[in-house]
This record gives C-alpha cells, sequence and structure tokens, in this order.
C-alpha cells in the first residue's frame, strides 16, 4: 500500500519560514517525480516545486529563490524548504510521486499552510 504523508505545515508571519517534510512508503522512492503543490481557496491545485530521480528541480516563478525541494533517497522523503513567506503562499501544500510525467501518480493527504500577520 503507497503512503505519502506530508508534515511541517502551520503558521507564520510574512517573511517567515517553514519546512514541509513528506515521507513515502510502499514505493521505489528512488525512481520517482516527486512534486510539491499547492491549492488555495478557490483555485485550482498548482505546481509549486518537484525534482526527478536524478536530483533535476523545476520550480513555479513564484516560488523561485524563495523555496528549495530536496529529496533524501534513503529515508524516502521529500522536502519543501519555504523562505520569505508571503500571505498568497497560503494554502493546502500536497506532495506527489510519480514514475511519469505524464501520470497522475499517488498524493498525500495535504499540510496546511496560513502566512498572515
Amino acid at each position: 500500500q503507497v503512503q505519502l504523508a506530508e508534515s511541517g505545515g502551520g503558521s507564520v508571519q510574512p517573511g517567515g519560514s517553514l519546512g514541509l517534510s513528506c515521507a513515502a512508503s510502499g514505493i521505489a522512492f528512488s525512481i520517482y517525480i516527486l512534486g510539491w503543490y499547492r491549492q488555495a481557496p478557490g483555485k485550482q491545485r498548482e505546481l509549486v516545486a518537484s525534482i526527478s530521480s536524478s536530483g533535476r528541480t523545476n520550480y513555479a516563478d513564484s516560488a523561485k529563490g524563495r523555496f528549495t525541494i530536496s529529496r533524501d533517497n534513503a529515508k524516502s522523503t521529500v522536502y519543501l524548504q519555504m523562505n520569505s513567506l508571503k500571505p498568497e503562499d497560503t494554502a493546502v501544500y500536497y506532495c506527489n510521486a510519480k514514475v511519469q510525467i505524464n501520470s497522475p501518480g499517488y498524493w498525500g493527504q495535504g499540510t496546511q499552510v496560513a502566512v498572515s500577520s
């Protein structure tokens, strides 16, 4: 059974930082493309950052320079370090694992991030 479990969400003031983690089980983690997505109220889910099996990273324009995605294959965990957070970063953050770029893959249950003063 595949499970993706996000953790690390919470509330933070603008300019603050949060680190998210997503621990995976039931998959051959090292071969998967891993991604962090987010969905704000009333908006579609959007890609924030992804990292390939070889470690190549890709970021949404809104995340470039502020967020860092990384993976630890030994721990089957993907991370998202978020710095200089803005109110518009408020959303539920989901991790995703897929073998191919055009496959839906597996999703975690999501973790809430709220940025407000």
